[in-house]
């Protein structure tokens, strides 16, 4: 599996598909050149870090697979997708990609970053040379489609969630009186905190708690905070939003677990992890219907679809479910188990895993003789 860093999906995953019986080698980049590290993550899997560079890793990478030839090489990202590529193609090595997210799709939602004309050329690309493709969300296979993909040639496959550390059991984060919504995600527009901002007056004796970087380690973070900061101060919230910074993964379910909903309304999102694992935790959703969202959030099952950068709308949705106990324990409970029908990492792996025997089959017999 190659992928630019180790996150949680490549995490959850990998430690599952070891669970399944799979050898997996994670490969990562570093900032810094020097020689690559190799060490056994505790899910059991290794985890190389490769110097920055493009050329390094291909090169690298084609080194690794000339002596031990791995059966699939999973990218993940597309950056992760040209050193695969590159590696692959000398060893005839089967590859896999999944993108996380597409500039086309970055753009239609008004996403826009630098070089997304020239990264779009590098996803048709990839999207039409690899084996196989994974999409992560029903949207994205459309997407794809637009890429060039055939759709036979894709699959959908979720993220994940852990659900014994995301659960409905364990400590719970100390909190007021006060209603509490909560939201996670990096401090950037797109992510939709402005959403909530605005719609907090219509949203009564609620606090609204932000967990995000707040520096200048993500590009534009500072500036986005500074941005929310002043907008809660011109609609009159400034003492109901909280700004409380990174907090560590292991420490996120006790604060999910505190609140009596979570929202999730970015302008767009293809995993819609942080929905899932309030929905693991028994904490109904309010997020916005894009995305990994759609397929995640059942509406009036589990939560509720909103439409994205529509303060009014969110405002009704959450307050129908702060007006209502029972509702919340009813969305709570159906989410609890959803995420544990559907979207436990072992169900993901396993949808993965098929995914390769399905391409290691059809290169086998593309191999046999006439």
């Amino acid at each position: 599996m190659v992928c630019e860093q180790h996150g949680v999906h490549v995490a959850g995953l990998s430690a599952a598909m070891v669970r399944a019986g799979h050898d997996v080698t994670v490969y990562t980049s570093r900032p810094e050149a020097g020689s690559p590290g190799r060490e056994i993550a505790p899910g059991g899997y290794a985890v190389v870090d490769v110097a920055a560079g493009p050329a390094e890793r291909a090169e690298y990478l084609d080194a690794q697979w000339a002596a031990d030839r791995p059966d699939v090489a999973h990218a993940i990202f597309w950056t992760s997708g040209l050193n695969a590529q590159l590696a692959a193609r000398a060893h005839g090595v089967p590859t896999v990609q999944t993108f996380r997210s597409l500039a086309i799709t970055e753009n239609g939602h008004d996403m826009r970053g630098t070089a997304l004309d020239a990264r779009s050329k590098v996803e048709r690309l990839l999207a039409r040379q690899a084996d196989w493709v994974v999409a992560t969300c029903a949207d994205e296979l459309v997407d794809l489609m637009r890429l060039g993909r055939p759709r036979g040639k894709m699959s959908m496959v979720p993220c994940g969630v852990d659900i014994d550390a995301f659960s409905t059991e364990g400590l719970v984060a100390d909190r007021d009186e006060r209603r509490r919504i909560v939201a996670v995600g990096k401090m950037l527009p797109h992510n939709g905190f402005s959403t909530m901002i605005e719609a907090l007056p219509g949203i009564p004796d609620a606090e609204y708690v932000v967990v995000g970087s707040c520096d200048d380690e993500q590009m534009g973070s500072a500036e986005e905070y500074r941005r929310l900061r002043a907008l809660a101060a011109d609609r009159g919230v400034s003492d109901r939003v909280r700004f409380v910074g990174p907090v560590a993964h292991c420490d996120m379910p006790a604060l999910l677990r505190s609140a009596d909903v979570v929202t999730c309304t970015p302008w767009y999102e293809p995993f819609g992890l942080v929905a899932l694992e309030a929905m693991a935790c028994g904490v109904p959703v309010v997020a916005s219907a894009v995305g990994g969202m759609l397929d995640a959030v059942v509406h009036d099952v589990t939560g509720r679809h909103v439409t994205p950068r529509r303060p009014r709308e969110c405002a009704d949705a959450v307050n129908a479910i702060l007006r209502d106990s029972f509702l919340r324990r009813s969305l709570g409970l159906a989410g609890r188990d959803r995420a544990c029908a559907r979207f436990t990492w072992d169900r993901v792996a396993a949808d993965t895993a098929r995914v390769y025997g399905r391409l290691l089959c059809a290169v086998s017999d593309a191999w046999q003789p006439a």
